[in-house]
């Protein structure tokens, strides 16, 4: 008998079509959020950006403020660069800033840690301390100009102190200590808000773990405390490095500018310039 072949049972496989990958939705901007940017936009257009661009054009003719004006290419700013008064105005201000960078922070670094330590009426003593930043520079000024030219002269002689008993303020070499003394005045207690908040961030755990290793207050200040706080401090330094720079009601209170030329900052010689009609030439230097 011949062998006869079975026909297979076993079911056909057919490949399926792979799955088409799922459209991911872009998720829309709700109008309302651009309604809301419009304003800010247009006022930070109209304040910032159009000066800004407005002046660097004009930093290159040689317009006084109004009417007609040439373009005169590169030579407001090579005169910049050879002024020695406006060099020495940079010089002043780069020197201020530098130094009053250094006594804010450090100032509002130690008052944060007395302030954040367990002291009484610590809410009282940061309400005081808080008090210079709400008032207005110009007022400040003037209240201390009147205490460096009277006060502090009366109580130099009655002391016998030499030194004190002239106003420093006209004192070419003096006056710029008046001016960082009466800048850190007003600027340390929001430098010092910036170190409280710093300084409340960091665990109680981690003092509690290192006083059970021994550690003395020194160590922890010095392990603990400055490393975790220096993103603080790096804040301080760029806000406040940005404020000096652009220093002016404070030096016009107290010495505007004198005596002579001696503190005279860069935003006050680029104001006496447009008083002078020196515009475009004050541009390139803005």
């Amino acid at each position: 008998m011949s062998s006869m072949t079975r026909p297979s049972t076993r079911p056909v496989v057919t490949a399926e079509p792979a799955a088409k990958p799922a459209r991911v939705r872009k998720s829309r901007v709700d109008p309302l959020y651009y309604l809301f940017l419009l304003p800010s936009l247009a006022i930070f257009t109209l304040a910032v950006t159009l000066p800004a661009v407005l002046g660097f054009v004009y930093s290159f003719t040689n317009s006084v403020g109004f009417g007609d004006f040439d373009f005169i290419g590169f030579r407001n700013f090579i005169a910049v660069f050879r002024d020695e008064g406006i060099l020495g105005a940079y010089g002043f201000t780069l020197a201020f800033s530098l130094v009053t960078v250094v006594v804010v922070n450090v100032l509002a670094f130690l008052l944060a840690l007395g302030l954040t330590s367990r002291v009484r009426f610590r809410t009282a003593l940061r309400t005081v301390f808080v008090i210079p930043m709400v008032i207005s520079g110009i007022v400040i000024a003037f209240v201390f100009q009147y205490l460096f030219s009277n006060s502090l002269p009366l109580a130099g002689q009655s002391l016998g102190i030499e030194p004190l008993t002239t106003s420093i303020l006209a004192n070419p070499d003096l006056a710029w200590l008046a001016i960082v003394f009466v800048t850190a005045w007003q600027s340390v207690p929001s430098a010092m808000l910036i170190y409280i908040a710093g300084l409340l961030t960091v665990p109680t755990e981690v003092y509690e773990a290192s006083s059970i290793d021994g550690a003395t207050p020194w160590h922890n200040l010095r392990h603990i405390t400055l490393p975790l706080v220096a993103g603080y401090a790096v804040i301080n330094t760029v806000l406040g490095f940005k404020n000096y720079l652009n220093a002016y009601d404070i030096i016009v209170g107290l010495t505007d500018g004198g005596p002579g030329v001696a503190t005279r900052s860069v935003a006050m010689a680029i104001f006496r310039g447009f008083e002078g009609g020196d515009y475009a030439y004050q541009m390139a230097n803005a």
